[in-house]
C-alpha cells in the first residue's frame, strides 16, 4: 500500500493551516464501495472499506434506511480484533466486521429485505469523524414459494409470490407472466397484500396469489411473479407448472404395460425355444457308449 500523502499535506504552510488542511484531506484516506450493490434475499455480501491513514484509531459502520437517520452499526479500535455491534446487531450473527491492516469490511450473511439501506464506512481520530461515500444495498426481495407444481387436468392450483420490503410502502402493481407453449401476461385477482410478520427488524412481508382453476394442457409453463416496487420491476425465480393429462397418462401406462408384456413374452418364448432345441437334439442324437459311435434315430 502506498505511503504517499496527499499534496495538500505536503505544502509548506504554518502549523495551524497545515492542521486544518490535514483535517480537510482526511477523507482521501477512506475509500469504500459506492453506488449500488444488488443482491437477493438469502445471499451473502461483503461491503468493502479501505483506509490509508496512520492517524485514525477508530473505525465504524453506519446504516441509513430510507427516510431515516444514520444509525451506528459497529465500531472497532485500531488494535482490536473484534468489533462492537450496536442497534440490536450485537445479537444478530448475520452481521460481522472483517478487520485487518488497511481494511474494515462489513459482512452480511443470509441477506434479508430489511437490510436494504445505505451503508457508510467511517474513521475517526482527534474528535474528527470522516465517512466514505456510502453504498446502497438493494435487496431484490421477491420469492416464489415453489419451484415446480404437478397437477392433473381439471384440478385447481394457487401460485404464491412473497415480497419482503422495509421501504417504499404502499400499493404495488403485481403481474404474472407465463412462459411456455402458450405464453402470455396474466393478472392476479387484484393487488391485495396478505401481510405476515417477517423476522429481524420491523418489515412488511406481502403474499400475492394467482388462482388457476379447471386446468388444461394449455396452462402448462413457467409462471413468473413480477412486482413494481421502489421504481423498479422485481421478478421471481419462476414456478414450473406441469399439467398431467389423465388420458395421456393412461395411454402412457398402457404403452408401458404392453411393452413390458411383449418383452416378457419374448423372453419366455426364447427360453422355450432353447429348451425345445435341447430336447430335440438329445432325442435324435445318442452315443453308443460301448463302441464310441454316434447313433441316429
Amino acid at each position: 500500500m502506498s505511503n504517499v500523502k496527499p499534496a495538500c499535506t505536503r505544502l509548506k504552510l504554518p502549523i495551524h493551516l497545515r492542521f486544518m488542511l490535514h483535517v480537510l484531506c482526511l477523507h482521501l484516506y477512506v475509500t469504500q464501495d459506492s453506488g449500488m450493490i444488488s443482491v437477493s434475499v438469502g445471499d451473502n455480501v461483503t461491503i468493502h472499506c479501505f483506509y490509508q491513514s496512520n492517524v485514525a484509531v477508530h473505525f465504524s459502520w453506519y446504516r441509513q434506511t430510507f427516510g431515516g437517520t444514520p444509525k451506528l452499526l459497529s465500531t472497532i479500535y485500531k488494535y482490536d480484533q473484534t468489533a462492537k455491534m450496536f442497534n440490536r446487531m450485537e445479537k444478530n450473527p448475520r452481521f460481522s466486521v472483517l478487520k485487518d491492516e488497511g481494511i474494515n469490511h462489513l459482512q452480511i450473511s443470509d441477506v434479508q429485505a430489511s437490510d436494504s439501506a445505505t451503508y457508510f464506512c467511517g474513521s475517526s481520530h482527534s474528535n474528527v469523524v470522516e465517512f466514505g461515500e456510502g453504498v446502497f444495498l438493494s435487496v431484490k426481495a421477491i420469492i416464489q414459494e415453489s419451484a415446480s407444481e404437478s397437477v392433473h387436468t381439471g384440478d385447481s392450483v394457487t401460485l404464491r409470490c412473497t415480497v419482503e420490503m422495509e421501504t417504499c410502502a404502499g400499493e404495488h402493481s403485481v403481474y404474472w407472466f407465463r412462459h411456455g407453449s402458450h405464453p402470455g401476461i396474466l393478472h392476479g385477482h387484484g393487488p391485495q397484500c396478505t401481510e405476515r410478520p417477517a423476522p429481524g427488524p420491523p418489515s412488511q412481508s406481502c403474499v400475492y396469489h394467482l388462482q388457476k382453476s379447471n386446468l388444461s394442457s394449455s396452462d402448462a409453463g413457467t409462471y413468473y411473479c413480477a412486482v413494481a416496487l421502489c421504481g423498479e420491476m422485481l421478478f421471481g425465480n419462476g414456478t414450473k407448472l406441469d399439467i398431467i393429462d389423465e388420458v395421456e397418462a393412461l395411454t402412457a401406462q398402457m404403452r408401458i404395460f404392453v411393452s413390458l408384456s411383449i418383452t416378457r413374452s419374448g423372453i419366455l418364448l426364447f427360453f422355450l425355444t432353447i429348451c425345445f432345441l435341447v430336447y430335440v437334439t438329445s432325442s435324435y442324437l445318442q452315443y453308443d457308449t460301448s463302441r464310441g459311435k454316434k447313433i441316429y434315430k
